[in-house]
């Protein structure tokens, strides 16, 4: 049994449906299902999630009998309800079970012009970081190939396909994307975003062949994604491993992109994009010449190390910026991912790479409640920061730490906007941090 397990299973991929504009879920599965990933996120509805997605409500009778005849009658009502320019049916464990024909029922609704997609999301197959991935995959392979004739492959060579952030699991990622979004295009690169405001829905999913190469911020979710682009469109794709916060990781996202794009022979103005990273660390770095008397008369009353509980990507990213641009030291690290085992070599070597004189202590552990228990039995002399989900909260309490909610689940704090990527990202990052402990005075 896991407690506090920090990701949900492989229907809570819904929510990668619901990130893009006008794209409908429709859930065959039973009632709890949909209600549970609500929960889970909070404040996640977007156009169609929530209470909103249509679901087939799966009882006995359809475990006996099959569920095929009630989730046709939702479909065809939804459309009448919902103007939708996509919809998605995820399956349940129930429908996983019973073997209903989902793929038969869609081709009666693509026969007379409705962009339907099918995917497998039963809840005992893996969970939604995989499932993100299986859902993105089924969209381009039963909805963008349909529009291969009007987007030759690879035919502009400045656009490149964006996979990072996943949307909800990562409660940052609105502001993340834009983020990377702005940093790109200011690079000279046209850029799908795909997912949240920022995307111009379907049109752009349809586009998806047309782009040079792909860009994967990831250290594992999502690569399933570009894998499986390269091997449809012959795309090569570009992998940063971690999420990239402050100047010294933004700054190495974007150089490394710029060899990359130059070896793919991608026609951008390289010299104004360098000078476009050299103005953009200038500012960063101003901002923390300004910094220096606040962090120069609280020393003694700032955290000097820090615990997160977070999935790889952030973990790596976090620790990597605390270290070397606030001088907040990570001591043990928790991945609560899931991470597969193939990938965890590569994480340890991403995070071992912080410095060469110190090893930072890394555990992969789905658990969140043996990760707290951990830390309890931890102690350092100074002041500690927890980073984690609000469910670290209390034990942060316990263990007299300053505390920053920076995962789902995330009661104790409202997301809007906000991203952590970056160089104005890392800045926010600082901060959140640094008003946690301003606000711990009296």
């Amino acid at each position: 049994m896991i407690e506090q397990e920090r990701y949900t299973c492989a229907i809570g991929a819904l929510q990668s449906v619901v990130a893009i504009p006008k794209a409908l879920p429709i859930l065959h599965s039973g009632p709890g299902c949909g209600m549970m990933v609500r929960g889970f996120f909070e404040r996640s509805t977007g156009y169609a999630g929530g209470s909103t997605s249509p679901c087939t409500n799966f009882s006995e009778s359809e475990v006996v009998f099959g569920g095929i005849d009630k989730l046709r009658k939702i479909i065809t009502n939804s459309y009448k309800i919902l103007n939708s320019d996509l919809q998605v049916i995820l399956t349940g464990c129930t429908a996983g079970i019973v073997g209903d024909d989902i793929d038969s029922l869609a081709n009666e609704f693509r026969e007379i012009g409705r962009p339907i997609v099918t995917v497998e999301t039963a809840g005992f197959k893996n969970n939604n970081f995989v499932a993100h991935g299986d859902v993105v995959n089924a969209i381009i392979d039963q909805y963008t190939n349909k529009f291969i004739d009007e987007n030759p492959v690879r035919s502009e060579k400045r656009t490149v396909n964006l996979f990072a952030s996943i949307p909800y699991q990562d409660q940052f990622w609105k502001g993340n994307l834009r983020t990377y979004k702005h940093l790109l295009e200011q690079l000279g690169f046209k850029v799908h975003i795909l997912f949240g405001p920022e995307s111009a829905g379907v049109t752009e999913w349809q586009q998806i062949p047309r782009a040079n190469f792909n860009v994967l911020v990831s250290p594992w979710y999502g690569q399933s994604i570009v894998e499986h682009l390269k091997n449809i469109y012959g795309q090569p794709f570009f992998k940063f491993p971690h999420i990239p916060i402050g100047a010294n990781e933004t700054e190495k996202f974007l150089y490394t992109l710029l060899s990359f794009a130059e070896e793919n022979d991608t026609p951008l103005d390289y010299k104004k994009a360098k000078l476009f990273i050299k103005h953009e660390s200038a500012a960063y770095y101003e901002e923390l010449d300004n910094l220096a008397t606040f962090l120069l008369e609280f020393r003694y009353g700032l955290p000097n190390y820090v615990h997160i509980i977070h999935d790889a990507g952030y973990v790596v990213g976090l620790a990597k910026f605390l270290l070397h641009e606030t001088g907040i030291v990570p001591k043990e690290q928790f991945i609560v991912d899931n991470t597969p085992e193939k990938f965890q070599q590569d994480i340890r070597t991403d995070l071992k790479g912080i410095s060469t004189k110190k090893n930072v202590p890394l555990l992969f552990e789905p658990d969140a409640g043996k990760v707290q228990n951990i830390i309890r039995d931890i102690t350092y002399d100074g002041r500690g920061l927890l980073i984690g989900s609000g469910w670290d909260k209390e034990l942060s309490k316990e263990k007299h730490f300053d505390f920053l909610s920076a995962s789902v689940p995330s009661p104790y704090r409202l997301v809007l906007c906000t991203g952590y990527a970056g160089f104005h990202g890392g800045l926010r990052v600082m901060e959140d941090i640094f008003n946690t402990v301003l606000a711990s005075y009296r």
